[in-house]
């Protein structure tokens, strides 16, 4: 499908029971610097009056700056893909319907990915308390590097935050983008960023920040059920696979080592805070995973002391983590790590 060369960028909005939010974020998009973009929102079979609102703004600003699908509710995941599919632009880009941007959020990604002929843009952004507006962190602002040629570096990577929120990339990447069997209950904007560098060759950063991500104090400290354990695994070995198939064997340890960040890490300090679970079993059960599926983990290029201090402390936090991890403090650690979070009220992410 060829894109449409008056749009230079769509937006793609999934909405489910954000009523509240939804008029600031549409606000915020539609009062941008930049002309040329579009804004696809996904009515995902919501509950609430988000369609009544998209109907709205759409009879104000017409129906090439807002283009609804509305649809069953079929998860987040599969929303983007069908606002792949109807997107008209050069670059492609996402936005939670509870966050919102600022004026020059499109002008900054879209310039700064054209100038450096960048495959992937990202900017910086600001973690804000949806109740008080207090600012949290402010992150991704200051990079360590300015570009990133993957293939050169995929380590680099590791870097990265694991939301597509903050980033605009080329469309051509998204709509050749391949799919999984397996769509991942838990990690899925990780994962759904993984099957995009997949074919991506440079990434560009603008060191400010310029999407407001709002943090629900329910959401700060939450638990999963272990049943989403299986499809969660079996969705990152699909995706190994696809790496395994056409990348060599610096992807492959990129890989590795983004699955003990996503999977030793994440996925078992949310499993850690459920009561009603056997952790010391899990975590057993998730180290297994990893050394059977993933088995550059353990002795990686990209989790060492020299590769942080030669790529300017890229991974230090990794490495800090794989180092207590090594010494079996890993439970330890995360029970630190969790009574901080109680204690200050944010999820500090790794």
């Amino acid at each position: 499908m060829k894109t449409n060369n008056s749009i230079k960028l769509s937006l793609i909005i999934p909405c489910y029971n954000v009523e509240e939010y939804l008029p600031k974020c549409l606000d915020s998009l539609m009062n941008q610097t930049m002309d040329g973009i579009e804004a696809i929102c996904i009515n995902d079979g919501s509950p609430d009056n988000c369609l009544k609102i998209l109907k709205s703004y759409q009879k104000k600003y017409g129906k090439d700056k807002i283009v609804i699908i509305d649809k069953k509710n079929e998860g987040v995941w599969r929303g983007r893909k069908d606002g792949i599919k109807k997107a008209r632009g050069e670059f492609i880009g996402f936005v939670d319907s509870d966050d919102y941007v600022t004026p020059d959020f499109a002008e900054k990604l879209y310039t700064s990915a054209i100038k450096n002929k960048a495959d992937i843009a990202v900017c910086g952004f600001d973690r804000i308390d949806l109740e008080t507006g207090k600012l949290y962190s402010r992150e991704m602002c200051k990079p360590k590097h300015q570009n990133i040629i993957i293939k050169d570096n995929p380590g680099l990577l590791l870097e990265l935050n694991g939301a597509p929120w903050n980033k605009i990339c080329r469309a051509e990447l998204l709509k050749k983008m391949p799919n999984l069997k397996h769509i991942p209950p838990v990690l899925d904007d990780m994962m759904f960023l993984q099957l995009i560098y997949l074919n991506a060759n440079k990434i560009t950063f603008i060191p400010d920040s310029l999407n407001r991500y709002m943090v629900r104090k329910d959401s700060i400290i939450n638990t999963i059920e272990p049943e989403v354990i299986p499809e969660t695994y079996s969705a990152m070995k699909e995706i190994r696979d696809l790496y395994a198939k056409s990348k060599d064997q610096n992807y492959l340890d990129y890989i590795d080592a983004n699955a003990f960040l996503h999977l030793g890490i994440s996925l078992m300090y949310r499993l850690s805070a459920n009561k009603n679970v056997d952790f010391k079993k899990l975590l057993q059960e998730n180290t297994k995973f990893l050394d059977q599926n993933f088995p550059g983990w353990r002795h990686n290029q990209y989790i060492t002391l020299k590769y942080v201090k030669n790529n300017h402390g890229s991974n230090s936090k990794l490495y800090l983590v794989k180092k207590i991890s090594d010494f079996h403090l890993f439970r330890p650690f995360l029970t630190t790590y969790r009574a901080m979070i109680n204690k200050l009220g944010i999820d500090i992410k790794w």
